[in-house]
């Protein structure tokens, strides 16, 4: 048996309606051999049986395609239907009927629903009985056209059932990666950092004080390149960025550290801030404290680099708003990508060292894992802000 006819066999075993099928064409017919098959061009094989004569035939059973009548309905298309063999003009000399011993027999094609034939359901007995003076033909015809419908259907659902395997798979390999990025790349580059700190503090000349000033630069922002990889991974995975929600009543010296850290990386910028009384604002302080980092270094690398960057931190009407202003402005064909991986807000002046564009796109997976929002608004006379915005606990 090759992999075609047990995939056909296996998919006929798993309707569960197809014993009954079979057990309503026994009694309607009276005769006691009963199948589903799968006919193609050059076999014949059981996937389904009901047996009261003892014919030997089992589930995978196969027989001699050419000895059989399916062998014509497949060729013809069309039903065949005999009450007596011995007696039928048509039959009466067929080897079929002197093979099987059976005197009456039915069978209907079964076709796909593209049209593409699969088989027969068939019934057979040794004694005669009055099939085509009845309704039973055009019953079983409707039996095969029902059958086509849940074979496919069963088709469909293996075939979804086996892209949700891969899609497992992959998602497997996709955590494996994360691992391996998080432990093979973020190890090292602490290593550098810290031995670049040392460094620091022990060397005596200027010059190779400055050299381990921009080796501690470069590995600190290689290490931001791959924090934003791992959680665009895991937001790409669809399980969001983690976050631990709690009482954060020192948020308002994160936020400021922040500014002030960005401030001391661009002393000829303007940022001002407005931090009011946080004390009340649950959530996990470190996310918000990223998301603001990334607001403001977008604010820096796209706005108006004449322009002033104002942020906000308030609780207003039960919300914890954060907003971050500047005097750039984003086109209106640019807003609604604003917030996808890679994407970068449009800038008349090439700016280099960006990262990889995935500031924002963070930024919004933390709103969204806080349970809060991210918007942007730009105009022309107003500049462009980014709010987030959450509900306080009370």
């Amino acid at each position: 048996m090759g992999q075609a006819a047990a995939a056909d066999i296996a998919t006929i075993g798993r309707i569960s309606s197809v014993p009954a099928i079979l057990q309503v064409i026994r009694e309607l017919t009276g005769l006691r051999f009963v199948a589903v098959a799968r006919v193609t061009e050059d076999s014949w094989t059981a996937c389904a049986v009901l047996d009261q004569l003892n014919f030997g035939m089992q589930v995978g059973g196969e027989l001699d395609l050419a000895t059989t009548l399916c062998h014509e309905i497949r060729q013809a298309h069309h039903s065949v239907v005999i009450d007596k063999a011995s007696e039928d003009p048509l039959y009466r000399d067929h080897h079929t009927p002197r093979l099987y011993q059976f005197e009456s027999y039915i069978a209907v094609p079964i076709f796909r629903t593209d049209g593409r034939f699969f088989g027969t359901i068939c019934a057979l007995d040794p004694n005669p009985a009055p099939l085509k003076s009845s309704t039973i033909q055009s019953t079983m015809e409707s039996f095969a056209r029902m059958l086509a419908l849940q074979i496919e259907a069963e088709e469909n659902l293996q075939k979804t059932e086996a892209a949700l395997k891969q899609e497992r798979e992959t998602a497997e390999l996709r955590e494996q990666f994360i691992a391996v990025l998080g432990h093979d790349l973020r190890n090292p580059l602490f290593a550098i950092s810290a031995s670049a700190e040392m460094l620091l503090r022990k060397l005596p000349d200027a010059a190779n004080l400055q050299r381990a000033r921009n080796i501690l630069t470069s590995a600190r922002r290689a290490t931001k390149l791959v924090d934003d990889v791992l959680d665009f991974a895991r937001g790409a995975l669809g399980r969001g960025i983690p976050v631990n929600i709690e009482p954060c009543p020192d948020l308002a010296d994160a936020l400021r550290h922040v500014i002030s850290e960005v401030q001391s990386i661009h002393p000829d910028r303007t940022i001002a801030s407005s931090i009011g009384d946080l004390h009340s604002v649950h959530c996990d302080r470190e996310r918000v404290a990223q998301l603001l980092s990334n607001l403001v270094a977008n604010a820096v690398a796209h706005g108006d680099p004449d322009g002033p960057i104002d942020i906000s931190a308030q609780i207003n009407e039960g919300q914890f708003v954060l907003s971050v202003k500047n005097q750039g402005l984003i086109t209106e064909d640019a807003l609604p990508h604003l917030f996808r991986p890679y994407s970068r807000p449009a800038s008349g002046t090439p700016r280099t060292g960006l990262g990889l564009g995935l500031g924002l796109y963070i930024a919004s997976q933390i709103a969204q894992s806080h349970g809060g929002k991210l918007d942007v608004i730009s105009t022309a006379q107003q500049g462009t802000t980014f709010t987030f915005s959450l509900p306080t606990r009370s």
